[in-house]
């Protein structure tokens, strides 16, 4: 029986941990003891990745060559029709 029973404790309060994940488990902290059985809510916390302008930086301009007028007759640019 742990301490907190023996007092009548019903609920302890959140406590939190960092922790990292290595091969599918969770590494605890060295000293950190959690008893077995014990319930605990994951939170994962990711770093963000890179923004959308990173992640298209080569293909912003690249439509300066273009018609002004590629938006309305794209398909007469792509595939030869009739301009509108």
């Amino acid at each position: 029986m742990q301490a907190w029973q023996r007092l009548g404790v019903r609920h302890l309060c959140a406590v939190s941990i960092t922790a990292i994940v290595e091969n599918n488990t969770i590494k605890l902290p060295p000293g950190v003891y959690v008893p077995y059985g014990t319930s605990a809510r994951i939170i994962l916390e990711t770093v963000a990745g890179r923004s959308a302008a990173e992640r298209y930086a080569a293909l912003i301009g690249i439509t300066d060559a273009l018609p002004e007028d590629m938006a309305e007759n794209h398909d007469h640019y792509l595939h030869g029709a009739p301009k509108k």
